[in-house]
């Protein structure tokens, strides 16, 4: 995987020559893509956007940027879809992921596919801009408290066994889960996730139905023994 930095080291020398790397990003929030332009300002050459997987494929090649900013959770597939279609043609792309999500499967999922970093949304616009730079230069960069647990699965002869019922959720049912599980009120959830409070409540409702449980109290229960939270 090379070598794995912490985004918060500022040492941001693009050691390519350019001045700048040129940056894809690719989300399903509008608001959110444009909040990231804003924040990376001149750090970066923004070349295009994209909001689901098919259009993320078609702007990555047609613009050949230096790096893909990467949301995990996508329309179509998810990012792991995006790495699975773009890198066997483009391999000198790379990829940084950013999302809300830090559950480990999502984390491993989006490394093994190729991606050579993860970021959560929490992260400032400097400390961004610098692990795009780095990402984009070569290096494997993770949100610190990412960090160790990458290492831990990679380093481990298995990778993390499969959940039958975990799998039966959507991404975005994932998201909704952990929060919940977290204690966050559904207007926080939807807050966080930029959805409305009715549509966290529906996606709550399926998880319970898909789980067999019967309110958030026994979903908490249930996504902390798997360490989901």
């Amino acid at each position: 995987m090379g070598t794995v930095q912490r985004v918060d080291d500022q040492n941001s020398t693009f050691a390519s020559g350019a001045a700048v790397p040129r940056v894809v990003i690719v989300d399903d929030h509008r608001l959110f893509r444009s909040g990231v332009r804003g924040e990376l300002g001149d750090a970066v050459d923004v070349v295009g956007e994209a909001g689901d997987v098919d259009s993320a494929v078609r702007e990555i090649a047609e613009k050949r940027p230096d790096l893909v900013l990467l949301d995990v959770h996508l329309p179509g597939g998810g990012g792991g879809e995006v790495l699975r279609r773009v890198l066997p043609q483009h391999p000198e792309i790379r990829f940084l992921a950013l999302s809300v999500s830090d559950a480990a499967e999502d984390v491993i999922g989006v490394v093994r596919g190729g991606a050579r970093g993860y970021v959560t949304k929490t992260i400032s616009g400097r400390e961004l801009a610098n692990a795009i730079v780095r990402v984009a230069d070569g290096d494997a960069v993770f949100s610190p408290r990412l960090a160790g647990f990458v290492l831990d699965a990679f380093s481990a002869t298995d990778a993390p066994p499969m959940d039958p019922e975990l799998d039966r959720l959507t991404q975005r049912e994932r998201e909704v889960l952990r929060l919940i599980a977290r204690g966050y009120a559904y207007k926080e959830v939807a807050k966080e996730l930029f959805i409305s409070v009715k549509t966290v409540e529906t996606h709550v409702s399926s998880v319970l139905r898909k789980l067999q449980l019967s309110n958030r109290h026994e979903l908490s229960r249930w996504a902390t023994a798997r360490k989901l939270v």
